[in-house]
């Protein structure tokens, strides 16, 4: 059974948002167009390189072609968080960056993570095509996003959520 590749082209809008307690969220990536909706699973992780990603992709991109206007890449918290349902159609295995210069747009391409014996013509692929000012916003959102969750202990470099106790092993064990 081959994957389901879908298309969003152009979205109307993409965000990444996360859900649940600190050390215990859950990353989404959701575009969507006209009344199609696509959400996906991803890791904190894999949203923070998706950001050092966009940002990297963006600086080629101007350096590649000096004649395209440089975008802002502002947002609206409030536009920017997930929408519901939350139904996510996969967990990400690998993200890419495109860009179609006729078109000006940007595409990220989400692919399906593997599990067991699927074979790679099995996995599902979305491609989220978006303006420059939206992947930008995307990842200074997601920046923003991803700064939200757990906190890192300037002595021992451990995470700790900051609504709890951190019991510091630099500090021979006192609390924090």
């Amino acid at each position: 059974m081959a994957g389901m590749e879908i298309d969003l082209n152009p979205v109307e809008h993409i965000t990444a948002d996360a859900i649940g307690e600190p050390g215990k969220r859950v990353f989404y990536l959701q575009g969507w167009k006209d009344d199609q909706t696509v959400t996906l699973i991803l890791e904190k992780t894999q949203l923070i390189a998706l950001v050092a990603g966009i940002e990297d992709f963006l600086r080629e991109i101007y350096k590649k072609f000096p004649d395209l206007e440089q975008e802002e890449g502002d947002y609206q918290e409030e536009k920017m968080h997930i929408i519901p349902p939350v139904d996510p159609l996969f967990r990400v295995g690998e993200l890419h960056l495109g860009y179609h210069l006729v078109d000006d747009l940007a595409v990220i391409i989400a692919k399906e993570m593997k599990f067991g014996e699927k074979d790679e013509e099995d996995l599902s692929v979305v491609r989220f095509w978006c303006t420059r000012s939206q992947l930008k916003a995307l990842a200074a959102w997601s920046t923003e996003v991803s700064s939200r969750g757990r906190i890192t202990c300037l002595l021992c470099g451990e995470l700790y959520n900051p609504n709890e106790t951190h019991i510091c092993i630099k500090k021979n064990g006192k609390k924090m």
